[in-house]
């Protein structure tokens, strides 16, 4: 069983710290970033790396997300306890588990069979009981959980699909990176009285969003 011990928190703090510098304002952003140990979702070969902040590999040819840019578009997802969540792209469980050390109900969909198989077996995320993995196209979203106070994407997409804006709920929030291979902007979809008002904000870079469930 992995440890968290006190260099690795010493770690999270140095951190918190520089993404603090870095921008990131949302003490309840940070102070999660700052909990959750990192390296527990990494290979045991990452770990002396778990506390950079960069992405790092995963199974599958997918990463973990720089911390950075989970702290940027947690931000903008402005989580608030007791809110309903939908993630669209489990990878390792970190994104998640965030979130719902934030205090929400999350529900997490992963395409891809063995990286989800893999969440199945990994004990701190089955502990969480706030967390509920799902196997599914990200594309389709959740329809028979919804509606969500919030949506996540953690992979590029050309354009938000209206079956993902139809799954907001009312003055819900989504965020997700828009655009193709040459980078994309992070979007946040807010809906005021059944009023769709898209922001853009910064320029990054992520692994693109695929459709359809790949065994």
């Amino acid at each position: 069983m992995q440890l968290d011990t006190e260099r690795y928190q010493r770690l999270r703090r140095r951190l918190v710290s520089g993404l603090r510098q870095k921008g990131i304002t949302n003490e309840r952003v940070l102070a999660a970033i700052g909990k959750l140990p990192r390296h527990f979702f990494v290979d045991k070969a990452q770990e002396a790396a778990a506390y950079e902040d960069r992405s790092l590999p995963i199974a599958e040819k997918q990463t973990i997300s720089q911390p950075f840019t989970v702290a940027y578009q947690t931000q903008l997802l402005n989580v608030r306890p007791g809110n309903k969540v939908l993630e669209i792209g489990t990878g390792s469980g970190y994104q998640a588990c965030i979130l719902a050390l934030m205090g929400a109900e999350v529900f997490t969909l992963e395409r891809q069979k063995k990286i989800f198989d893999a969440n199945s077996g990994f004990v701190y995320l089955q502990a969480i009981p706030a967390i509920h993995c799902f196997y599914e196209d990200g594309y389709h979203g959740l329809p028979r959980f919804a509606p969500f106070d919030r949506i996540l994407l953690t992979a590029a997409i050309q354009a938000i699909p209206k079956t993902l804006i139809d799954q907001l709920g009312p003055e819900g929030i989504l965020v997700a990176p828009v655009g193709g291979a040459n980078g994309q902007r992070m979007h946040r979809i807010k809906k005021e009285d059944d009023v769709v008002v898209d922001e853009f904000y910064d320029q990054f870079s992520f692994v693109p969003m695929l459709s359809g469930k790949k065994e």
